[in-house]
């Protein structure tokens, strides 16, 4: 395994503003693996930063040249605070630009796809998750206040953001701290958390026309829902948080074309990426009773819906990993890309298994790595 790490300062001049102070820059480069050439040509990771920390960073892999570079943001945005901002809790790409939602700085950078340079920014309060369909950025909000609360009274919405002008032009309410959302058939579906509302969740996914942009459904699935993705075949990939005492995490399949469910899976899901029929599913499921982690590494057939594997990774070394928080595949080589957020407040890592689960090479990262986009001259849009 190669690692020559090249460390470059880059002197930036007094910024304008509050940052009146000098502010020194240094992205790291790593040169960790043989360069491959497909249409893919790099990936994006976007790392979360401890809340309240304003860490979040972006950093970069290029598969052509092999070399990972950690905070490139803050060397393509000198002019800006070096930091994203605080949680960087979701990343897309859509045409030319490089979407990041910045959960608790309420806002959403958007970026050159392939320069990283700041366009633009969407205000959202506590956005959550992005999707794109025909010209639209669908933004998810929780619109109210960081609080713990079994009373809350602030539902939640979707933002209907044009990706041209980069603005807010509609917005339709739906159940309390909404989180991922999906698009099928003309269709919005989102996964309804009311995680603020602790013991009090909510249980629900939200139904929204994309025509008419109003709800017109909620489908109770079960409580503490976060994740949502729908495969080809129009099922929606849904999993619940659980409540972390007897209401444990569990994965479910919606089928939205015949308005059923059509399975439970009684595995423990934080995170997931669809690539063809195999949903690639990591868990990290943390018990106040027995006081510990129950950890997941499994792949599930869409189309059968059946669990082809209880642990992808082959070789023995998920014993390195920490706590799995994100997880992608790349769609044309099929490597499996693993992020590990260790203690949630020191750099975390990112390990590459190849299609059959061994190791191929590994990095240091920013502070809790967990969202992924994929560049390249198609659109790969997860």
């Amino acid at each position: 395994m190669i690692r020559r790490i090249a460390i470059y300062a880059f002197l930036v001049a007094m910024l304008a503003g509050c940052r009146e102070e000098e502010v020194i820059f240094i992205p790291e480069e790593v040169e960790i693996a043989q360069p491959e050439y497909t249409s893919v040509r790099g990936m994006y990771v976007l790392n979360e930063g401890n809340m309240g920390s304003n860490k979040a960073t972006l950093d970069y892999y290029n598969f052509q040249t092999s070399r990972y570079t950690r905070n490139v943001f803050a060397f393509a945005n000198p002019n800006v605070p070096k930091e994203m901002g605080d949680v960087g809790n979701d990343l897309g790409i859509y045409g030319s630009k490089l979407y990041a939602v910045i959960n608790c700085s309420n806002k959403v950078d958007v970026m050159d796809k392939n320069t990283v340079k700041k366009i633009g920014q969407i205000n959202i309060p506590n956005c959550r998750y992005i999707k794109f369909y025909e010209g639209y950025a669908y933004v998810t909000s929780y619109a109210g206040e960081v609080v713990i609360n079994p009373d809350y009274e602030q539902i939640g919405y979707v933002a209907k953001v044009d990706t041209a002008t980069l603005q807010v032009v509609n917005r339709c309410n739906v159940g309390f701290q909404p989180d991922e959302l999906d698009i099928v058939n003309g269709k919005i579906y989102v996964a309804n958390s009311g995680g603020y509302m602790v013991p009090n969740y909510e249980n629900t996914i939200s139904v929204i026309d994309i025509e008419s942009f109003k709800e017109e459904a909620r489908i109770p699935i079960a409580i503490n829902l976060q994740g949502c993705r729908a495969d080809r075949r129009g099922v929606l990939w849904i999993f619940s948080r659980g409540d972390y005492y007897n209401n444990q995490s569990m994965l479910f399949a919606y089928d939205t074309r015949h308005e059923r469910l059509l399975k439970s899976f009684d595995c423990r899901v934080s995170n997931m990426w669809l690539d063809g029929d195999s949903l690639y599913v990591i868990g990290v499921q943390f018990s106040y009773v027995t006081m510990k982690n129950e950890v997941t590494y499994a792949v599930i057939n869409t189309e059968t819906l059946q669990v082809v594997s209880e642990c992808f990774i082959t070789d023995g070394t998920e014993k390195d990993i920490v706590l799995p928080y994100g997880v992608a595949v790349n769609p044309i080589t099929k490597d499996i890309f693993v992020t590990d957020a260790k203690d949630y407040v020191s750099p975390g890592h990112l390990y590459c298994f190849d299609a059959a689960g061994k190791l191929k090479w590994d990095v240091r990262t920013g502070d809790i790595p967990g969202h992924f986009a994929f560049l390249g001259e198609t659109t790969y849009d997860y």
